[in-house]
């Protein structure tokens, strides 16, 4: 019997969100409320501007919020940047890393992915590692390819799965209203399950696996039904309440 993993849920806001936005926050908290305890973990990534506001709004509720991203060192002569403890000192739970916005519009590498995700570690939050290919990648036929050299460069050794998440989210899919179908979704997650497995021993088959890319309420129940899809990475649906709400009870 598979085992029973308890999914994650997680809103990245991207470069979106002000003061007022904690409305938002306020409005799922009291819709969580109302339907009682989740079947899933809930997670909101704001931008780290507000992190510390969404924190105390979020207080009390089944809600954790969490980085975006953060850089590799502790501290240092890093102007703009934000590092691991910060946000834990705001009170994130959780950070972002390689996502593919990050490494296509910073050219992050998986090594420096990998730093990011131990620096996380270090700090005590919880990494969201993300990997996925390019269109160009999957019409050639190198999906899984990339997915592994993904996996082997930006994982550190000797994970947990209590403080670190993989997220699949094919990069042409991201924000596009295209999704893949369910047989390619299982299709790389069986292979993702696989490689954390093959490295990872038992800790490997407990690794959270979402899944990303155009999520949203109308097609929620679906792709988490998929087997190794144990929650998702929400883009534009986690920017209000209603429809974040709506991919968090699909979860059930």
């Amino acid at each position: 019997m598979a085992r029973r993993i308890k999914p994650l849920i997680a809103g990245n806001w991207k470069m979106n969100g002000l003061r007022a936005s904690k409305g938002e926050v306020t409005k799922l908290a009291r819709k969580l409320a109302r339907g009682g305890k989740p079947a899933c973990d809930v997670l909101i990534c704001p931008p780290a501007t507000i992190v510390g506001l969404l924190k105390e709004t979020a207080k009390g509720s089944p809600v954790a919020i969490g980085g975006q991203d953060c850089h590799a060192a502790a501290s240092g002569a890093h102007t703009g940047d934000v590092s691991a403890e910060m946000l834990k000192d705001l009170g994130a739970r959780y950070v972002i890393v390689g996502h593919s916005e990050r490494r296509a519009d910073h050219g992050e590498t998986d090594k420096l992915v990998r730093a990011k995700a131990e620096t996380a570690h270090r700090a005590g939050l919880t990494a969201i590692v993300c990997v996925g290919e390019t269109e160009a990648e999957r019409d050639e036929g190198a999906a899984l390819k990339v997915i592994r050299r993904q996996l082997k460069g930006s994982l550190p050794d000797g994970i947990a799965a209590r403080t670190t998440v993989v997220a699949y989210e094919p990069v042409w899919a991201i924000g596009t209203g295209r999704t893949p179908t369910t047989e390619d979704v299982a299709k790389v997650h069986k292979e993702i399950r696989k490689q954390l497995v093959k490295r990872f021993g038992d800790e490997g088959e407990k690794v959270r696996i979402l899944y990303g890319g155009s999520v949203k309420p109308s097609n929620a129940a679906e792709l988490l039904a998929v087997e190794n899809v144990n929650g998702a990475l929400v883009g534009g649906a986690s920017l209000k309440a209603d429809d974040f709400y709506g991919i968090v009870a699909a979860s059930a």
